[in-house]
């Protein structure tokens, strides 16, 4: 079905989000929450039309919308540590909202944010900002070096936690392709059962017809017989009748 026009409009406008979403923006920035905003009452216009999209548009087009609100509310937050927390429960899209994206926006958009969130709570970890201070007065390259070492740690540590949490991901996707095709398996298998029994219910209902049809039959053999048995027992009693008739007046009385 072809797209409507708020549909296009909708999908303009989402796309020009992400792409305000991915810039470095000043803090005083307001465009993208209006937009975000304006996305909210389209996608609620948008559901409620006649000829709506798929209904599996619609839950990417409500995922995009949510992630770019829930990347807005999480800007707003006081400290980094909070802002990546709160990254990392962010769902971006799954597919690119225009044909000339090779990748969803919103995908690298979050992991914009996230490496930027993760380099702001490393350098507030570290203390990046009062070292390069206190560096040129240092005679000592000691503070340095420590302090590169703490954030190669650091670095390890996170990557350790992007890792695990990346396994967990595709585990999960697993489990979820896992738990597809059993509820797939057991829908066919249901089928088939209900194909089977639908069968075996017109196969009893053509038994139930032709066990009809020849009680039907037998009941008029019955009949028929019942006839012809009458008949006979009626000619013998009246041949008998006759004949007694006929014996008592050859074979008068004796005195």
């Amino acid at each position: 079905m072809a797209a409507t026009r708020l549909e296009l409009n909708l999908m303009r406008l989402l796309s020009r989000c992400e792409a305000l979403a991915a810039e470095r923006r000043d803090p005083e920035e307001w465009r993208l929450e209006k937009y975000v905003a304006a996305l909210e009452e389209m996608l609620r216009e948008l559901k409620q039309q006649a000829g709506k999209p798929a209904p599996e548009l619609l839950n990417e087009y409500s995922r995009k919308v949510d992630f770019l609100k829930g990347l807005l509310e999480a800007e707003k937050l006081p400290s980094s540590t909070e802002k990546a927390l709160a990254n990392q429960f962010l769902a971006p899209g799954r597919t690119p909202t225009t044909s000339k994206e090779r990748t969803p926006a919103t995908k690298t958009v979050h992991l914009q944010t996230k490496a930027r969130c993760t380099g702001k709570m490393r350098s507030e970890l570290l203390g990046t900002y009062k070292s390069q201070i206190l560096l040129p007065f240092c005679p000592c390259r000691g503070l340095a070096s420590d302090e590169k070492q703490s954030a190669v740690e650091l670095d390890a540590v996170l990557q350790h936690h992007q890792d695990m949490q990346e396994k967990l991901a595709e585990e999960m996707l697993s489990l979820a392709r896992s738990l597809k095709n059993n509820t797939l398996a057991a829908q066919n298998v249901i089928k088939q059962d209900n194909q089977t029994l639908s069968h075996s219910l017109r196969m009893a209902d053509q038994n139930f017809e032709k066990l009809k049809d020849e009680s039907d039959r037998l009941e008029q053999h019955a009949k028929k017989s019942v006839n012809w048995l009458l008949w006979i027992m009626l000619i013998v009693v009246c041949f008998i009748f006759i004949s007694m008739i006929l014996f008592i007046r050859i074979f008068p009385k004796l005195k």
